[in-house]
């Protein structure tokens, strides 16, 4: 894929949808849509008052032992919509997704109470992805990319036991609730781009990025701006359609790292 792709209204798509926008990845993708002439982007948020605010608001988050730096977003040419993927009904959220020709997943449980993370990835990161699949077909969007994870699909090709796959799953078992998901999307009917970053990064890249066929990464980083910039390319670049896109960024000596795991 080329990240530096045709512009996303040459194959007739004028309006985006980003599901997921507040997110670290989510706001990446948004803002790359939003520098783009011509095209009409919503935002998908839970909260539209609090998104507001907190998109135009430069800020340090911490998540788990990471410190993130989250930059600014020019909201100015974008449209805040309610979307919440566990509570909106697949009519709702098709409202939400009506007149889109496109639209990005970017959303995902966040870790928080042990004890409810098994429920809460199920909800959102299998359940909830599904029905906004089903809410865009609903919706006539033709085209939707999916962030996803690579490992996803570890049971299939003997990676169950590998180092990254624990660990990651080990998270309310998201990596069994995102492949339900990912094959959900892939039999939808849909033209699909499946994007499964390595271990994110809230840095700017340090390396090349790599990409891989599906079922062939089980380690390696990659900065959030590489994903961003992979997902709005698979926007409009035909070489994406229907294809799964493993990504990660080259190192000195092969990948070493998986979420945070030296291995």
């Amino acid at each position: 894929v080329n990240t530096a792709a045709l512009p996303v209204w040459a194959i007739d798509v004028k309006k985006v949808v980003v599901a997921g926008a507040t997110g670290q990845t989510g706001r990446r993708v948004l803002e790359r849509l939003a520098g783009q002439p011509g095209l009409s982007v919503v935002a998908g948020v839970r909260n539209v008052d609090k998104a507001a605010k907190s998109l135009e608001e430069s800020s340090t988050v911490v998540r788990g032992a990471m410190v993130q730096k989250v930059a600014s977003v020019d909201t100015s040419s974008v449209e805040l919509k309610h979307l919440d993927v566990v509570k909106d009904s697949v009519d709702q959220l098709a409202t939400t997704l009506e007149g889109a020709d496109a639209l990005v997943i970017c959303t995902g449980f966040i870790p928080g109470n042990p004890l409810k993370m098994n429920e809460e990835a199920h909800k959102v990161d299998n359940v909830g992805t599904c029905h906004l699949v089903d809410a865009a077909k609903q919706a006539g969007v033709k085209k939707v990319v999916m962030v996803s994870s690579i490992l996803t699909n570890g049971r299939n090709w003997g990676q169950e036991k590998s180092p990254g796959f624990i660990v990651t799953n080990a998270f309310g078992n998201v990596l069994d609730e995102k492949i339900q998901a990912e094959n959900y999307l892939r039999k939808s009917g849909l033209d699909y781009t499946i994007v499964r970053p390595g271990g994110l990064k809230a840095k700017p890249p340090s390396g090349e990025l790599i990409i891989a066929k599906e079922d062939t990464l089980n380690s390696g980083e990659v900065s959030r701006d590489l994903v961003a910039d992979v997902c709005v390319a698979s926007v409009s670049d035909p070489k994406a359609s229907n294809k799964v896109l493993e990504i990660i960024e080259s190192e000195e000596n092969g990948p070493k790292v998986f979420n945070g795991l030296n291995m």
